[in-house]
């Protein structure tokens, strides 16, 4: 597995404020060169509008994402490259001089890649390239001072420097031990890198999750989970049920079967690490005429049985305390099921594109159900049978489960004594491309251990097994 640092600046850091400040004077002087000199349609855009941006672009990311995205300087970086390779041509320097000078700002760009992604883990480069960059444009600029072409050009690129090695000496690395996002990582979820070859290749050969779906029954003895909840009713959670208890038995596999906790988008495999997303579809009242809506609770390993009801009962309680009021979920569904079809369809082919790409708002994530690492079903509460539901094809929702009404069968036990125990048919949708057929098979093992010995989730898991990154 690949060590990886990984490196931030902090706002809190006088040199992140110079670096700023630096950078954005460098925008005020290229204003002033272009009010006094004027510019033709090429200049502006190479050597005004691109410089700008990617200076704005910098300030902004330095202080406001420095601290988790300070990776994401390399775009604003690419943008200064080729800014001054632009200024070789424009200048009429040697075509030789200018190939050079490309290929000098091809490594730079990707050295830079590497040193703030964390494979090269020596970050006093960093300031090291810059002060070599600083150094170069002062000579040239000196050079241009004694032939009588000094101007706010030449002030601006060496302010811009200046502010990227201020930059780079306020960089620090992350010191916590957690895992920090880098290039490939989505909003939702970390990019799994240490897969084998084999798994690697599933999301390319079954592209879509129904392509991917394995169908599995199985029937879940709940005697013990039973005396479970009603010891639980005593204790004073009056709402407890089954559905708390099985969230809590499976965020407890969760805790020791991270992988179930993946998803595939873009056609690869990320993780969702500390974070469990349950979604379930409630009815805001219990009738017939009653519309759905979805809910979506945010768990962790460590949550216990009664941190579950907490949050399922307060995410329940804000919907059916306001049956005529919409949450998140069906105002986003109102907003795009007031368009036309064909735009319709357009709005959600693009959103398909965004997901595919992890570009999809962090807001529109919260609020789809399509996105998250479970989605349980309650046949029971219908009084039907558990199905096997389909998986969805928008989103990157890897499990589903059904569970049907309680049934009673008569057994008779090794000693030849008569026995009544009680049971639920559980359906599971499972996409296989997370992870293999024994990790499931262990996943299901283990939570039919929990059912016989539900009382370990009232406490935290011993430990927590974290996902490979």
């Amino acid at each position: 597995m690949e060590k990886r640092a990984t490196y931030y600046v902090s706002p809190k850091n006088a040199l992140t404020w110079l670096a700023a400040v630096l950078t954005a004077g460098s925008v005020g002087l290229r204003i002033a060169y272009l009010c006094g000199k004027g510019a033709d349609a090429t200049t502006m855009w190479l050597q005004f509008i691109l410089p700008v941006a990617a200076s704005l672009i910098f300030v902004l990311q330095i202080l406001l994402n420095g601290r988790e995205h300070f990776y994401r300087t390399l775009i604003p970086v690419i943008g200064m490259a080729v800014y001054f390779t632009s200024v070789l041509v424009l200048a009429g320097m040697n075509r030789w001089w200018v190939l050079l000078s490309v290929l000098l700002y091809i490594a730079f760009a990707i050295f830079y890649k590497q040193l703030t992604s964390g494979h090269v883990r020596k970050p006093w480069l960093l300031p090291l390239m810059f002060l070599l960059a600083l150094a170069i444009q002062v000579a040239f600029s000196r050079e241009m001072f004694f032939a009588g072409y000094l101007d706010y050009q030449g002030l601006a690129d060496i302010a811009l420097l200046m502010g990227g090695l201020a930059a780079m000496l306020a960089v620090r690395p992350h010191l916590d031990g957690k895992y920090h996002p880098t290039w490939g990582d989505r909003k939702d979820g970390r990019r799994v890198r240490t897969v084998p070859a084999m798994s690697r290749a599933m999301p390319y050969i079954m592209k879509t999750r129904n392509d991917a779906c394995n169908l599995f029954t199985t029937e879940m003895e709940i005697t013990e989970m039973e005396k479970y909840v009603l010891k639980k009713r005593k204790e004073g959670l009056t709402g407890f049920g089954l559905n708390h208890a099985f969230i809590a038995a499976y965020v407890r596999c969760v805790s020791r079967y991270p992988q179930v906790n993946r998803f595939i988008s873009g056609r690869e495999i990320f993780s969702r690490g500390d974070e469990i997303q349950y979604c379930m579809t409630i009815k805001k009242e219990m009738s017939a005429e009653s519309p759905d809506t979805c809910i979506k609770l945010h768990l962790k390993p460590t949550d216990t049985a009664n941190d579950i009801y907490e949050k399922f009962e307060a995410a329940v309680s804000k919907v059916k305390d306001t049956p005529d009021e919409n949450n998140d979920f069906d105002k986003t569904a109102g907003v795009l099921a007031m368009l036309p079809g064909p735009v319709y369809v357009i709005a959600v082919r693009l959103l398909e594109l965004l997901d595919y790409w992890g570009l999809l708002p962090k807001f529109l994530l919260e609020v789809s159900p399509f996105h998250g690492s479970v989605f349980f079903t309650s046949m029971g509460s219908l009084g039907i049978p558990a199905i096997n539901h389909h998986l969805y094809n928008f989103g990157n929702m890897p499990v589903f489960i059904a569970f049907g009404k309680k049934y009673r069968r008569t057994e008779l036990n090794r000693d030849g004594t008569v026995t009544t125990k009680k049971y639920v048919d559980m359906g599971f949708t499972l996409d296989e491309r997370i992870c293999d057929g024994f990790y499931y098979a262990s996943v299901l093992k283990y939570l039919k251990r929990i059912f016989n010995d539900p009382a370990r989730l009232d406490v935290p898991p011993e430990t927590v097994v974290q996902d490979i990154p």
